[in-house]
């Protein structure tokens, strides 16, 4: 995240406004002190035009092409079709992400979108796109990573 806001020339403290948080919280996401939720995460790739799936070191393609708003319903949907494919139960992925059934439950049923931690580990475990799981972008579904 610092490297990509340094290199656009943008301060800790004009992020901190665009998310709506202070500069000491932005500053925390930076160093990972904190980790940065979702919408935050969001946002933050919405505004210097890149996907999640660059800043999570997953792909070398910058640019994110045909960024769609938030659908928590389609992010939803996604994680139940991923999890089914991958013939995983909600206790299964729960306890590969080390945390309940009842969470899981909960992000396919379009209650809440997925923690960023969870998010990462499902893609990157199986080389899954982020911002397709969250219904940001139709393609790529699948991702080779760097």
């Amino acid at each position: 995240m610092k490297q990509i806001r340094e290199t656009n020339n943008v301060s800790q403290e004009q992020i901190a406004n665009i998310l709506n948080i202070k500069r000491s919280t932005y500053g925390h996401y930076e160093t990972e002190y904190q980790t940065i939720p979702i919408n935050h995460l969001i946002n933050f790739c919405k505004y210097f035009k890149i996907s999640i799936d660059y800043l999570f070191n997953f792909t070398e393609n910058q640019t994110s092409t045909n960024y769609q708003d938030i659908n928590n319903e389609k992010a939803s949907i996604r994680l139940k079709e991923f999890r089914k494919e991958n013939d995983l139960t909600q206790k299964a992925l729960g306890i590969d992400l080390n945390t309940t059934k009842t969470v899981i439950s909960g992000y396919e049923h379009g209650r809440y979108l997925i923690a960023t931690p969870f998010l990462y580990t499902i893609c990157k475990k199986y080389n899954y796109s982020a911002d397709y799981l969250l219904g940001l972008t139709d393609k790529p579904k699948y991702i080779k990573l760097k």
